[in-house]
């Protein structure tokens, strides 16, 4: 930064045109003079002195220049002129060079008429700072200059002062922290006003005036702290800038891969750094997400390491869609393939991976999450959701690097039910209602200790003009189930290359990705083994099952070793599933990306986008014979799909950087897009038909089999536009539209949809004085509407095909030519504070947005010839509140972090489709409620909806009998208690009250500690898992009830089996099962330290770690982890425990070595 007491200064066409003409035709004199203040003042020159008249008037012009210049200082401080050149003249005068520079900036040469300037002189510079174009013009003169702001003040050199004496030539580049180029930074000679900006490169080079001894440079740059370097004897110097405290100025990378001040955005941006995620490595990075950002619920799957993310912000909005966020990678949508639904509900099914964790999170860079619909509104009808913007890394200029790393963990179930090993079962039955028993069961013996060994090795080059960055990286982990794992091979090729004098910036990418997982089931009761474990009979040895196979001599094969029948849950051996049941996916991906941008003008340039996503999977289920004949046939089951994925997306945009009128800057981007994805699969399965044990489809029964074909087929075209104007780096104006063309629309009414949004921001600390400890406010408000397309072929007849009846369905689904998509309408306000410096920051968010056209799914009647008709109606409201509080600070090499998140969002449904007109026969659909989900079997609680409700609400309408004075109702002559069919009612909600997320960062030398607390407030859950434990006498409760003589039922004690086979009917009747989902826990640790490079001879950094998650489960009250989800897709199947997997405990070690 500049010294407050030398303003600097430029003269505008607007600002002085008749003085600016003056100065330029007669080159009128403004030799400088070095007062106390260092304040420059004009004198006059020798000429003038014999007319006063003309003194008078060019004084009171001098005096004129000089107010320009201190006015003017603001408009130069915030828009930096263009300090490179490109100069070819030979033998030419001096004044022609001179005319030259100032055509091609925005300086200004101001000199005595006793200095000539006629002589002749050669500049030949290309695309190089102007002081080398200066320093060959001067060389070999005897004039000297010195550059004031946007002046360049030419004197003439010391007498008998040698040429070389003069100047000294320094050169240099300025860094971030990551190595990036920081472009535009201020380098200035302390004490002078010599000084000049860093170009595209961080390069500068600067001419240090011989008078200036032992000179310093002072370096700046917006967002960071200052620097001051000795020059000494160097003649070329790297410098590295560190992000400031305040980092009003941070720029964050936004919609489509733009890229914006941070102050400038009228919505809630927030950016994790790579070290947030890597620090303790997750297969799929988005769960190490989870509490440090605002506003974003995530829950984990299940199916344990590798398993799909749920990511929802700012509350479910669609009541028929899937309400996970979008994910975009380097400005480009990805479309998130997942198999984290649970297509069969509670009763049990294969759960596997997502599209987002194939991405290596060592190839990330950082990670930018637009939480509402304003920040997303570009994205159209993708962007309702909420956006996560994957910014991934590229080589870096003037260094090479190696990076190894390894990180290794070890897994073990974190939350287990509470079992019981004091009663034994009766002989023959799978209950454990007998008398006590000597032996001692515990199914967490039956877990495997679960391991994620991840290597990575990356390598990265370049200059200023091509970098090059290439990675590799393996991630192999077993789960805690026996053999069930997850494998990962991830290899990345990323190429920046500049042409045609730097104006033509070509960036090439290219991902493949190997991955493979077995056995990834997260709950249900069949294909899991947790029933059999959970369950099994406590009088009785488990060892005896160890041994899940057994030679039968009849058919000259192994078979089940179960002698325990398959009771009402179709039991099975456990072992037997994991290893004789196995269901395998295998996936290739590759990712291949193309970006050009050619600089058309300072202000214009033009980028062209294309990528291309595609993989291929694999998916087979293999049963062997043995096996429930519920599962398979005699010799066994067999089914494989092949699935193929193509996604291409290409765009087009015109980016408009440009400052005008003194005051004001526009930034705009207009474009094109096209998005086109493709799916089809094709598969086959069935039982065995000849050979026991021979998978292949040519072994498949012709009777008993069934055959599967699906496909589609979906493209958008769009165009946008976003244009921000600014005036004085205070105030912000952002507005945005985009047009989309959506294929799903074809053969309705509607063949387009505009999405707009606008947007306010005020720097207000920028407008009034604040007081010195309040560093930095800034006020925002935005509103856009953004929509999320319906699937594709609604608008034309459908029908099912059975495959296990090999049929079309006679009825299909009504087409409606009326559907839109449903669409978003957001508005939101907040402020952002920086106190003390930026020690201290505050953010905050309000927002509500309001989903309408909800789609809905009624049953026509019998004589209509449909099976179902949809409409659209209705209309879900979400509000809430993200707030972030920061601080940190160092004591004398001792640093300390902290930040708080906190989010709280409310949502309520506000209208139904009840009374709407039904497009079949014209008249009104009767649905006063809509029942969503049954958690667990009939009688357990249920998810409806009701207009002035949740998408959570529970509740019940079986609950144990009463009497008249509402007392639970014991037989007089049994003295057992009997359930009873009641009035529905609500009794609880699936959704959280707020949650929060508290980081810590402790580091000294090179010691770091980092703890992260995650909470959940308020909410509800329910376990069916406890019902069965309980009905099946296995449950801890169900041991102390008997330890007790009973429960206590009003005055007196019933039975315990009565009771808990009572209200355990089933998956758990009314609300016995429902629990408070308020938790604490211990999420993150790591303790680590890197060893000096002194060690290593300053050729290698090392860094070692000690790595844990979910180490400590300081409060919860339910039976199970309610963070984890059995279903990542399914908005209604959440917070529901029936056989789900526990969650895991991480604890392990983490190396780096970076040469």
């Amino acid at each position: 930064m500049m010294p407050s007491h030398t303003l600097p200064a430029v003269i505008t066409e607007k600002k002085g045109p008749k003085l600016l003409a003056q100065l330029r035709a007669k080159r009128i004199t403004a030799i400088r003079t070095r007062a106390s203040n260092q304040n420059y003042y004009p004198l006059i020159d020798k000429d003038m002195k014999k007319k006063s008249i003309r003194q008078s008037k060019d004084l009171i012009i001098y005096l004129f220049t000089a107010c320009l210049c201190f006015a003017a200082d603001i408009v130069w401080a915030q828009s930096t002129p263009s300090l490179r050149v490109t100069i070819d003249m030979r033998q030419v005068k001096m004044t022609q060079v001179m005319d030259e520079i100032e055509k091609q900036t925005q300086y200004l040469f101001i000199y005595d008429r006793n200095i000539g300037v006629d002589r002749l002189v050669t500049v030949q510079v290309q695309q190089r700072p102007v002081t080398e174009a200066l320093a060959q013009m001067f060389d070999g003169s005897d004039l000297a200059y010195e550059i004031y702001n946007s002046n360049i003040i030419l004197s003439k050199r010391s007498a008998g002062a040698p040429a070389s004496a003069s100047v000294r030539h320094v050169t240099g580049t300025v860094l971030d922290a990551a190595g990036q180029p920081v472009i535009g930074a201020s380098v200035v000679v302390k004490g002078t006003t010599v000084g000049v900006s860093t170009a595209l490169d961080g390069g500068f080079s600067l001419q240090v005036p011989a008078s200036v001894k032992d000179p310093v440079l002072v370096v700046n740059y917006l967002g960071c702290e200052p620097q001051q370097i000795a020059v000494g004897n160097l003649s070329e110097i790297r410098i590295t800038m560190q992000e400031s405290a305040v980092a009003l100025d941070n720029v964050v990378v936004t919609a489509l891969g733009i890229r914006r001040q941070e102050k400038a955005l009228s919505y809630n941006v927030q950016q994790v750094k790579s070290e947030d995620i890597v620090t303790v490595k997750d297969a799929n990075f988005m769960n190490a997400l989870n509490g440090k950002v605002a506003g974003v619920q995530i829950n984990s799957s299940a199916a344990g390491v590798g398993g799909a993310a749920r990511v929802v912000m700012r509350g479910a909005k669609s009541l028929f869609k899937d309400n996970n966020a979008l994910y975009v990678i380097d400005g480009i949508p990805m479309t998130n393939v997942s198999f984290g639904s649970n297509s069969d509900g509670l009763q049990g099914n294969y759960m596997g991976s997502d599209g987002v964790a194939d991405i290596n999170p060592d190839d990330i860079e950082s990670i930018s999450v637009l939480t509402g619909p304003s920040a997303a509104a570009l994205y159209g009808s993708d962007a309702a959701n909420g956006v996560v913007l994957i910014n991934t890394k590229k080589g870096q200029a003037d260094k090479t690097s190696v990076t190894v790393s390894n990180s290794t963990t070890f897994s073990t179930p974190f939350l287990m039910p509470r079992f019981q090993n004091t009663y034994g079962n009766i002989s023959g039955s799978y209950q454990s209602w007998g008398d006590k028993t000597l032996r001692r069961f515990d199914p967490e013996g039956f877990f495997n200790t679960g391991s994620n060994v991840n290597n990575s090795v990356t390598f990265s080059t370049g200059t200023q003009r091509h970098q090059t960055y290439i990675s590799a990286a393996t991630t192999n982990a077993r789960n805690i189930l026996p053999n069930s794992g997850y494998d990962r091979y991830n290899f990345t090729f990323r190429d920046v290359t500049k042409f045609l004098k730097d104006k033509l910036t070509v960036d090439l990418s290219a991902s493949y990705i190997l991955q493979q997982n077995k056995n990834m089931i997260a709950a249900g009761k069949y294909f899991n083994p947790l029933p059999a474990l959970y369950l099994f009979p406590r009088g009785d040895d488990f060892d005896n099952v160890r041994l899940y196979r057994r030679w039968d001599e009849s058919r000259n094969l192994y078979t089940q070793a179960w002698d325990y029948g398959s009771g009402d849950m179709s039991f099975q051996n456990p072992y037997w599933i994991m290893n004789k049941m196995i269901n395998e996916t295998r996936k290739r991906r590759y990712m291949l990306s193309a970006n050009l941008k050619y600089d058309v003008t300072k202000w214009l340039n033009v980028t062209g986008r294309v990528k291309v996503d595609n993989a291929d999977m694999d998916i087979t289920e293999k049963r062997y014979a043995g096996t429930d004949t519920n599962f398979a046939g005699e010799k066994g089951m067999y089914s494989i799909v092949k699935r193929n994925d193509r996604q291409i997306y290409a765009d087009a945009i015109a980016n408009i950087d440009l400052d005008f009128g003194g005051d004001y800057h526009l930034s705009a981007n207009i474009g094109t897009s096209l998005k086109d994805v493709r799916m089809d699969f094709i598969g086959w399965g069935g039982d065995l038909r000849k050979i026991p044990n021979f998978f292949s489809i040519t072994n498949i029964s012709t009777s008993a089999y069934k055959e599967r074909e699906d496909g589609s087929h979906m493209q958008s075209q769009s165009v946008f536009a976003n244009v921000e104007l600014a005036y004085r780096n205070m105030l912000y104006l952002t507005v945005t539209g985009r047009n989309d063309w959506e294929s799903a629309l074809a053969f309705s009414k509607y063949k387009s949809f505009f999405y707009p949004s606008v947007g306010l921001s005020a720097v207000v600390s920028e407008m009034v004085r604040m007081p010195e400890w309040f560093s930095f406010l800034k006020l925002r408000a935005s509103y856009s509407a953004v929509g999320s397309s319906y699937a594709p072929y609604l608008t034309k007849p459908y029908y099912d095909y059975k495959g296990q009846t090999h049929a079309w369905d006679s009825l299909h689904r009504f087409p409606n030519e009326n559907l839109k998509p449903e669409k978003t309408k957001s508005w939101e306000v907040g402020l952002n504070a920086r106190f003390f410096g930026g020690k201290l920051n505050f953010d905050a968010t309000w927002y509500r947005s309001d989903t309408f056209n909800q789609t809905f799914e009624s049953t026509p009647s019998s004589t209509s010839g449909y099976s179902s008709v949809l409409v659209q109606a209705g209309q879900v409201r979400n509000s809430g509140l993200e707030m972030l509080l920061a601080y940190h600070n160092t004591w004398r090499g001792f640093s300390w972090n902290t930040s708080v998140t906190y989010t709280m969002n409310c949502n309520k449904i506000i209208k139904l489709a009840n009374g709407v007109i039904s497009p079949v026969d014209g008249k009104p659909i009767d649905m006063p409620y809509l029942e969503k989900a049954t958690l667990g079997d009939a009688g357990s609680p249920q998810v409806i909806l009701y207009e002035g409700g949740t998408m959570g609400d529970l509740y019940i309408n079986r609950e144990l009998r009463t009497d008249l004075n509402g007392n639970i109702y014991v037989d007089p002559q049994t003295g057992k208690v009997e359930l009873a069919t009641t009035e529905r009612r609500k009794v609880a909600s699936l959704l959280p009250d707020g949650t929060i997320g508290w980081n810590n960062g402790f580091a000294w030398k090179g010691l770091s500690l980092n703890a992260m607390l995650a909470a959940r407030l308020g909410g509800s859950v329910v376990s069916n898992t406890e019902a069965f434990l309980d009905y099946y006498g296995v449950s801890q409760r169900s041991a102390a009830a008997r330890e007790a003589g009973g429960v206590r039922v009003n005055n007196g004690m019933v039975d315990a089996k009565n009771y808990y086979q009572t209200i355990g009917a089933g998956t758990g009747a009314g609300a016995y099962y429902i629990y408070d989902a308020t938790n604490v826990r211990l999420q993150e640790l790591s303790l680590a330290y890197t060893l000096p490079k002194r060690w290593f001879r300053q050729k290698m950094s090392m860094t070692v770690s000690l790595v844990g998650r979910n180490l400590w489960m300081i409060y919860n009250k339910a039976p199970f982890d309610p963070e984890l989800t059995p279903s990542t897709a399914d908005n209604f199947l959440q917070g529901v425990d029936y056989f789900m997997l526990p969650s895991l405990r991480n604890i392990g070690f983490a190396v780096k070595l970076q040469f």
